[in-house]
């Protein structure tokens, strides 16, 4: 037989799953200070930016104010996306579109929806719908292969195997090819030719250019009849920066060209970044910088505003350097030149670092040491992995585990971490067996490895979980939010800390009813 608190909790959960409730739970709101100023009932919080605050409870999702009350009716479930100023919300239905004031803009019934800053592109089921928030008016674009707004708000669309652009003055002309890249300018393509468009959905470069690409920015590298032509876009006409009937080859990032099949210079975007004869060849080893090998072995490093390192006799390679030294190799060793292309330091490793505080790796074999600006051994090499120096500190890493280096290369901690993250504040977060600690910006510990999480919201404001519990701190281990909540959530706008009590199940007893005998006939 079933007892009566077993008969209860049945019918206490039948019931509870029969109405499908939301188990809403209070928020207790604190001001900066740790003193509780009201509470809340919610089932979840989000602050998505320093105005838009969203509650999710027994009646549905809401905008609230600084109060915590609702004010806008969001209708769904819960928030698919935050792209300011859109906050994208899902429903039963699919998903809709509100602004970050409250203006409803898409009903929640679509497959997905592109953002920009003043419209919205929604797609169901192959059929595009585009809203114009400065016009509040949704248009049906109808049934599409495919649409796009691009990262400057311009619509492209596909259909039948063409391009279109609807919102420009031409909306029925038919493209080969539109194409988005990092500038502000479409590479089109029609029967004629290639060409620039801008922003307006206007041809800045008519299509007449046999070829054409894109390279970086605003500008393109392209052929016409025998020229190549290096072209900077403009919203009212393109400039051609530099043209040439000599070939000019474009392999990734790097353009060279070449007078009577002879390697003569290397180009940049608008134009010529080294004219010398006797080049043999060039390769990019960093952003805009560039290992050019010259005849009678010399090698330089080039960079955009001239040689870092001029060309050099016996140089095989040079890297992108810092603190005015730069790794460089011979005979298959590596060490370091100076600006001029003299060796600093001496090619007597197998590889090396680049300088940070006056500081660089080195190796020989597998392990990693540390030498001075002088060519010094700072250290012997005993580590696996060395980051660079920053405040007077590296992460080191040897058998699996993490170690913090000052300048001498001694270990500041006598048992390492099996994690060390540096944080934008300078602290350390670490990790062993699961538990988490905090370390200070010289390596001292403030936080004791116990925690099973520490986020570092403010340097005098930390939230921390314990033991399954979560609260709010300060450096000093200060309590500010006691550590017995679920969930805690900065406003700092509003200058409060919302903290999320945890869920008690309430048990309704239900009695049970005295069994008595039915009379016969009654």
């Amino acid at each position: 037989m079933i007892s009566l608190f077993l008969r209860s909790l049945f019918l206490a959960f039948a019931f509870l799953s029969s109405t499908n409730l939301l188990f809403s739970q209070t928020w207790e709101v604190y001001d900066l200070q740790g003193k509780l100023k009201s509470r809340a009932i919610y089932d979840r919080i989000e602050v998505l930016s320093e105005t838009v605050i969203i509650g999710k409870g027994e009646d549905g999702l809401s905008m609230l104010s600084r109060d915590l009350k609702p004010v806008v009716d969001l209708e769904g479930q819960e928030i698919y996306q935050y792209l300011a100023p859109w906050i994208l919300v899902k429903g039963p239905k699919g998903i809709g579109a509100f602004h970050e004031y409250g203006q409803k803009a898409l009903p929640l019934e679509y497959d997905e929806i592109q953002t920009y800053y003043s419209m919205l592109l929604g797609e169901k089921g192959g059929a595009y719908w585009l809203y114009e928030k400065g016009k509040d008016k949704i248009t049906a674009l109808g049934n599409l292969d495919g649409a796009k707004l691009t990262k400057n708000g311009m619509l492209i669309t596909q259909k039948d195997g063409s391009y279109f652009l609807p919102l420009s003055k031409d909306p029925e002309r038919a493209y080969l090819l539109l194409e988005e890249n990092e500038g502000d300018y479409l590479l089109a393509k029609e029967s004629t030719g290639f060409g620039i468009i801008n922003i307006e959905g206007d041809y800045v470069m008519e299509p007449i250019v046999s070829q054409l690409e894109h390279s970086r920015g605003d500008y393109f590298y392209g052929f016409d009849e025998s020229q190549y032509l290096l072209i900077k876009g403009d919203m009212v006409k393109s400039d051609v920066a530099y043209n040439s009937y000599h070939r000019i080859s474009k392999e990734g990032d790097v353009m060279l060209e070449y007078i009577h099949g002879k390697l003569r210079r290397v180009m940049e975007e608008d134009g010529i970044l080294l004219d010398a004869v006797g080049m043999e060849s060039v390769q990019l080893v960093g952003k805009d910088l560039y290992n050019v090998k010259f005849r009678e072995n010399k090698l330089g490093l080039l960079g955009k505003k001239g040689w870092l390192v001029p060309p050099t006799s016996g140089l095989e390679w040079v890297k992108p350097g810092s603190e005015g030294l730069f790794p460089a190799g011979k005979d298959d060793m590596a060490g370091f030149v100076n600006a001029s292309g003299d060796w600093a330091i001496e090619p007597r490793f197998a590889e090396t670092g680049t300088f940070s505080q006056q500081i660089a790796k080195y190796r020989n074999t597998s392990s990693w040491g540390l030498i001075g600006k002088n060519g010094q051994i700072i250290s012997e090499a005993k580590w696996d992995e060395i980051n660079d120096f920053s405040a007077d500190i590296a992460i080191a890493k040897v058998s699996g585990e993490f170690f913090l280096l000052n300048q001498f290369g001694q270990a500041l901690n006598d048992s390492g971490y099996e994690k060390v993250c540096r944080l934008k504040e300078g602290y350390f977060l670490v990790e062993k067996s699961g538990k988490r600690g905090l370390l200070d910006k010289s390596g001292k510990e403030i936080l004791p490895v116990e925690f099973e999480n520490i986020q570092v919201e403010k340097p005098d404001f930390l939230i921390v979980k314990k033991d399954g519990l979560v609260g709010g701190i300060n450096l000093n281990g200060d309590v500010i939010i006691p550590i017995n909540y679920q969930e805690i959530v900065a406003d700092w706008s509003g200058n409060q800390i919302l903290a999320k009590e945890l869920y008690t199940p309430v048990v309704i007893l239900i009695e049970e009813p005295v069994s008595t005998k039915r009379k016969k006939g009654a």
